[in-house]
């Protein structure tokens, strides 16, 4: 059951692999346009895509410079992590978003802080989820982490979050 309707949601709206990890296509992309208060460059007032995470998918660590906000549409819960690489005092904090099933109900949404590093997984067989970036996404403001001394920080944060990297 969980694969057709993966195999649907594929076929609708187009999804394509993305390289941190999943499958997206960029549904939306505003035509007025504002200057970022980071990179001081004209772009977007705000981009869209869908996004989606199966049960062997993981969306890598990685951050943009500009806030985004995960919403889930359907599916399994989503697991989100999230940290901000200036305060390596603070843990990465972990949240459930999409589980009407909580004790008590867990928002279908979460903000990631522009600058900070985030990572995700479907708790289940996959999750199906938005992610809005304002002002407008670009590559050019996504990373990964590649430095050798907060990949072994990570790491030693210990539970999975290593594999993430």
């Amino acid at each position: 059951m969980a694969s057709k309707r993966i195999q649907q949601l594929k076929d609708a709206f187009n999804l394509k692999p993305h390289p941190e990890g999943g499958f997206y296509s960029e549904e939306y992309r505003s035509n007025d346009l504002v200057t970022s208060p980071i990179t001081n460059t004209s772009r977007s007032a705000i981009s869209h895509i869908y996004f989606l995470l199966t049960e062997s998918d993981v969306s890598r660590w990685h951050r943009v410079v500009h806030d985004e906000i995960w919403h889930v549409y359907e599916g399994d819960p989503l697991r989100i992590l999230d940290f901000d690489p200036n305060s390596l005092n603070n843990n990465i904090s972990e949240k459930r978003i999409g589980d009407i099933s909580a004790e008590i109900t867990s928002p279908y949404y979460k903000v990631i802080h522009g600058g900070h590093y985030q990572a995700a997984e479907t708790t289940g067989n996959y999750t199906f989820m938005g992610c809005c970036v304002a002002p407008g996404f670009v590559f050019d403001d996504f990373n990964y982490i590649d430095e050798p001394d907060l990949k072994q920080w990570v790491v030693n944060q210990g539970k999975d979050y290593n594999k993430f990297l």
